[in-house]
């Protein structure tokens, strides 16, 4: 019994369902028995002829106008002995009018397969044709949604991509107005826009305000709301009162949402084809800003690549798998003095070290590299970073013939001052008076020369560690030069020496510093001139400065050189030392103490041949004033001559 009741339930069930769904249906749906007596006539049906249910069921429907009769009994009857006809005909209504309809007809039969009767389902004809209409609009749009696809996809640029797509929604949806809407955090910014007023690019709002964020949290792609119900913080309700319904769409790739589109409507009425089609394009969208963004990024990082290649020191190569320079920076112009045009698409100019060791080489200019690579496993190319270590070298040379001068020039007096102590001490008695007070002399000579070599060995080490001290003070720099001069003809036999002086002005300075300064200048002009000639002394007054030049007729000092002189163990050749002696500090340390005192030493050649040396120090009124005191000339280089 229970299973009895179980099926009538499910029986009664199915049959709800069933006339719910016919009265339901958007579609006239019309049964009649096999006598045409209506057994059904849903509310469509009465919408449609105007005749309601209680008037024509167990009633002929009197719809079928009488010249087609004969029609509908030829299709009743072909129904009846095959399958289902679809046709176009006419009704009428009840208030008499004719009107155009399509009908499915389908035979009504019993489980057994009894014929019952009939089932008409009618349609206005329009209807037929407005769906053609739609669907013909949908396949038009579709196609161009692919040509407007293949033109987003081709930008790269991000502008031109979110100005492509916001003038495609417009296009294709038939909306007002169209617009992107970028996620940036937890804001959202209008990034372009058609048929926009200007003034509404770049607005931002909150994301939570927003109608996205409202079709982030409902899972689903496209949304349409209309200004009834619309979010308050959304910006385009109070910016465009005269919208009336928006459909938005996400542009996502993945999970990844990164805006989306807005179709902006005047009518509120928005047909579902506008919507799948705004989907469609949005899906489309989120990849090519998605690709945008990525391009956009890529180029950032290239350019951020390129300048701190481009601002690096450091001379920078990137070689192809094959080893052929691709990129040449240009500070590896600069080093090498080949151009990017003269290096890219050949091998660089110089041999390469193994990854990760780093390898010294002399360029045929003379200048001395530092080379490293790298090795770029996901792309095969190799980066070598190279500089320029030429002044390491040479100062390491320098530094390994300075001690070795220095060597030489301490071991030859110590070895004549122990020679002549040795001998005073073992033949003191068995000397003449004279012997010995030529020894002595001698001695101290020697002496005196050590000191000097001391003298000079730590003003060099002060002057490198910038600790030299200097007392500035009103010096009168006549009587200083006077003194350094006076006896200097007796010195060589070869030379003759000129001292001009005019009225000179007090100088700001150390007199101690001038002095060695004066006598280093004087010595060089004599040891650097061995086959005699003139030393000419001169100096004056010129602007706020006082000129003090030394000039000799000596070995005279090459263009090139003229700067390096004054660089630390320093000589013009290396044979110089071993021909004049020396450690190659005097000039070093005579420009560090002139640019410790405000002033500056500087080399050039003399006319005829020589050299000339040109100390410059400020005169002590001009360097009391502040202006001036202010300005300095630590480094400078006056370069001017007589």
């Amino acid at each position: 019994m229970g299973d009895v009741g179980d099926e009538r339930v499910e029986s009664a069930d199915e049959e709800g369902i069933a006339r719910a769904v016919i009265a339901s249906s958007a579609n006239a749906i019309v049964a009649l028995d096999r006598d045409l007596v209506v057994l059904t006539w849903n509310p469509a049906a009465e919408r449609l002829f105007g005749w309601n249910a209680t008037e024509l069921v167990g009633r002929r429907a009197p719809i079928v106008p009488d010249d087609l009769v004969a029609e509908q009994n030829a299709v009743l009857e072909r129904v009846r002995t095959g399958g289902p006809v679809t046709l176009r005909t006419k009704r009428l209504r009840k208030d008499g009018t004719l009107i155009d309809v399509v009908a499915d007809i389908s035979a009504l039969r019993s489980e057994a397969g009894t014929l019952l009767g009939y089932t008409f389902d009618y349609h206005l004809a329009k209807d037929d044709e407005v769906a053609r209409a739609r669907y013909a609009r949908r396949d038009r749009l579709v196609r161009r949604l692919t040509d407007v696809v293949g033109d987003i996809n081709a930008e790269l640029e991000l502008p031109a991509v979110l100005d492509r797509i916001a003038a495609s929604v417009t296009e294709l949806t038939g909306a007002d107005a169209g617009c992107f809407l970028l996620i940036e955090g937890e804001r959202l910014r209008l990034v372009s826009g058609d048929r926009l007023p200007d003034e509404m690019r770049g607005i931002t709002g909150d994301l939570r305000d927003s109608l996205v964020d409202k079709l982030l949290r409902t899972g689903k792609t496209v949304l349409l709301e209309t200004r009834d119900a619309a979010e308050p913080g959304e910006p385009i309700w109070s910016r465009m009162p005269e919208v009336n319904a928006v459909a938005l769409a996400l542009a996502a790739v993945g999970t990844r949402p990164y805006g989306a589109l807005y179709a902006l409507f005047t009518s509120p009425n928005v047909e579902h084809v506008e919507l799948e089609l705004l989907e469609l394009l949005a899906a489309h969208a989120g990849i090519a800003v998605g690709n945008a963004l990525s391009y956009q990024e890529a180029v950032r990082q290239r350019a951020h690549q390129r300048a701190v290649v481009d601002a690096s020191a450091d001379g920078i190569a990137v070689l192809d798998a094959f080893g052929r320079v691709e990129q040449w920076n240009p500070a590896a112009e600069q080093l090498t003095g080949l151009s990017a045009e003269q290096v890219i698409g050949g091998p660089p100019p110089f041999p390469l070290p193994l990854p990760g060791e780093k390898l010294t080489t002399q360029l045929p200019t003379g200048r001395w590299l530092d080379i490293v690579s790298a090795e770029i496993v996901e792309t095969g190319e190799t980066v070598v970073d190279f500089r320029d270590v030429t002044k390491e070298k040479e100062l390491e040379e320098a530094k390994d013939l300075f001690l070795a001068t220095t060597s030489h020039e301490l071991r030859t007096p110590i070895t004549v001052v122990r020679g002549f102590a040795r001998t005073l001490d073992t033949k003191w008695d068995s000397l003449s008076d004279a012997e010995r007070r030529a020894a002595v002399h001698t001695i101290a000579e020697r002496a005196n020369s050590l000191g000097r070599l001391v003298d000079h060995l730590m003003l060099g080490a002060q002057a490198g560690a910038e600790e030299l001290k200097i007392r500035l003070e009103r010096v009168d720099l006549a009587e200083r030069i006077r003194a350094a001069t006076l006896g200097l003809q007796t010195f060589s036999e070869l030379h003759q020496v000129e001292v001009e002086i005019g009225e000179l002005p007090p100088v700001i300075g150390d007199p101690l510093a001038i002095d060695i300064l004066l006598d280093q200048l004087l010595e060089n002009a004599f040891k650097y001139s061995p086959d005699g000639g003139l030393i000419h002394v001169a100096a004056w007054a010129e602007g706020d400065d006082v000129v003090v030049v030394v000039d000799d007729e000596g070995v005279g000092i090459p263009p090139a050189h003229r700067e390096r002189i004054f660089e630390r163990f320093v000589q013009v050749d290396s044979g110089d030392r071993r021909r004049f002696g020396g450690v190659g500090l005097g000039l070093y340390i005579v420009r560090n103490l002139a640019r410790a005192q405000g002033g500056d030493v500087t080399a050039h050649t003399r006319p005829g041949g020589g050299t000339r040396m040109r100390l410059v120090l400020r005169a002590a009124d001009a360097a009391e004033r502040p202006s001036v005191l202010a300005s300095g000339r630590q480094g400078g280089s006056d370069t001017s001559e007589r």
